[in-house]
């Protein structure tokens, strides 16, 4: 959304460019705005385990919620600042509010009977997911003996 509407200073030009160049629908308030910020993500995995990194500089711990449902993994965090500041004719409020949701669908050869941890450190929340141990097909096999 425009403050200030574009004056064109030759008229003539309206004819020969029409607002075909108007950018105001591309560039709307709701594609740049802080609260679809999405952050980025790096999924690890290792034999034993997956690793998900979720970068997030400006949240606290508490800001976090990290639960499974069904199958489905739902990081999500919400933020909320509140800067005053005063003086002696002057008041300057300013608040900031920041969230996030995304979700993944678990493999199934995730152990969701063991640990399933997280922790944040310096703008980064690590969450660690131990897989399902597979047994090796030696292990599998049982040998029947006929009478």
């Amino acid at each position: 959304m425009s403050i200030i509407k574009f004056n064109r200073r030759f008229p003539m030009f309206n004819q020969f460019f029409p607002d075909m160049l108007h950018l105001d629908p591309i560039f709307t308030d709701e594609l740049t705005s802080k609260n679809n910020w999405i952050p980025s993500i790096n999924v690890i995995e290792n034999e034993k385990n997956f690793e998900i990194e979720v970068a997030a500089p400006g949240f606290g711990k508490k800001d976090f919620n990290v639960s499974i449902d069904e199958n489905v993994l739902i990081i999500s965090a919400e933020s909320k600042n509140e800067l005053k500041e005063n003086e002696e004719k002057f008041t300057r409020h300013e608040f900031y509010y920041n969230s996030f949701e995304r979700s993944f669908t678990l493999p199934n050869s995730i152990d969701l009977n063991k640990e399933i941890s997280a922790k944040y450190n310096s703008g980064v929340l690590r969450i660690h997911l131990e897989k399902l141990v597979v047994l090796k097909n030696e292990e599998h096999r049982k040998i029947i003996e006929i009478a």
